[in-house]
């Protein structure tokens, strides 16, 4: 699923993002990146969105390398990958429906399908009344939910979750993140990012990546119990 060996990650103006660091992400599971602002978690993600090219090392996302003379071949691998976003990005004054059907957008689903299995994720997150209600009229929580009902309506074989529990109160946070690792199966792996360390005990998550500049440390949740 996702493999590095020995990759190292340096923006154009000098900075460090990442130190040089080994990983490997199984199909099917479900992955929290911990670490404080500015530890490397939004560089990983970049890595992984191929929205950055690693400066030394390997780095392969569902056995496509990361690297810049494969750019047509990362448009392709982002089909395949369900991103949601710190700010959402939903069209404002659209229905929540429509909002996430636009994130099928220039996918190969036809327009009946598109509509089908938007409504499935609604229906998932748990937003099944309001799917035509206008996106104005919902909570920030509500946002998220539909952020994440078009991630998974487009049936990824990677959910990538920026931060997504930054706003909400602890309560809410758990419960946002025991969704998100409730979507990962034998197809699917999801990736979290968060700065909030204390929720982990609450998650069903495989493994934990601390951050710090590069990859601190990676536990098996199963072998941390």
């Amino acid at each position: 699923m996702i493999r590095a060996e020995k990759c190292r990650l340096i923006y154009n103006e000098g900075t460090c993002a990442l130190e040089t660091f080994d990983l490997e992400i199984n199909r099917g599971e479900n992955v929290l990146i911990v670490g404080p602002s500015g530890s490397g978690k939004t560089s990983l993600l970049k890595l992984v969105m191929g929205m950055a090219y690693p400066t030394e090392g390997k780095f392969a996302v569902l056995g496509q390398n990361i690297s810049k003379d494969q750019s047509k071949a990362i448009r392709k691998l982002r089909t395949q990958i369900g991103p949601i976003f710190q700010d959402f990005r939903l069209l404002s004054g659209r229905s929540v429906l429509d909002n996430v059907v636009l994130g099928m957008r220039f996918l190969s689903f036809s327009q009946s399908e598109m509509k089908v299995s938007a409504t499935e994720a609604i229906e998932r997150v748990g937003l099944g009344h309001k799917i035509h209600h206008d996106i104005d009229r919902l909570s920030w929580g509500e946002c998220q939910r539909v952020a994440i009902a078009r991630a998974i309506s487009r049936k990824p074989k990677l959910i990538v979750a920026d931060e997504p529990t930054g706003n909400l109160d602890e309560e809410n946070a758990i419960n946002v993140l025991k969704l998100l690792t409730s979507l990962s199966d034998s197809e699917t792996t999801v990736l979290i990012t968060t700065h909030a360390t204390h929720l982990v005990k609450h998650v069903n998550a495989t493994k934990v990546l601390t951050m710090n500049n590069g990859i601190e440390r990676c536990v098996a949740m199963h072998e941390e119990l």
